[in-house]
């Protein structure tokens, strides 16, 4: 059975001393999904260009694909459970001839970065993006 896949946009990052808060959705709906505070600091560093002064695990993450030529190519938000979702990654690696497709169950917050880093698209299966709750922000 197939689902159908939503396109999500990364809206905006909100950051507290407790959580980290990743704004995705369409122009039709937005919801949240919160990390670890030191998750949202990383991708603000990105984000504004900054050099960490030690790579992050991402960084080495991406430098093992880029090693193995290994391609992400995308995200999908696949499930949600109360307020907890999951997301799979897909990978490509060619071997040889042989194109091999990778799906990797992850977490959002293992996976939203390295789309954010890779500039990698991030889906939402239709089913959740309807459960999602849905946030109104400021200014719409």
């Amino acid at each position: 059975m197939t689902s159908e896949l939503i396109p999500l946009t990364f809206n905006k990052i909100l950051q507290s001393r407790s959580y980290t808060t990743i704004i995705l959705g369409t122009e039709k709906k937005r919801f949240a999904i919160y990390m670890e505070p030191r998750i949202g600091e990383y991708i603000q560093t990105f984000l504004s260009d900054e050099s960490p002064p030690r790579p992050y695990t991402y960084d080495l993450f991406n430098s093992i694909l880029r090693e193995l030529d290994i391609k992400i190519l995308q995200v999908v938000v696949t499930d949600i459970e109360d307020t907890i979702y999951f997301t799979r990654l897909y990978l490509e690696q060619m071997i040889g001839d042989e194109k091999r497709i990778l799906e990797l169950d992850a977490r959002p917050s293992d996976c939203i970065p390295l789309a954010i880093m890779n500039n990698i698209p991030i889906f939402c299966r239709k089913e959740i993006f309807d459960k999602a709750i849905g946030i109104e922000e400021e200014n719409q």
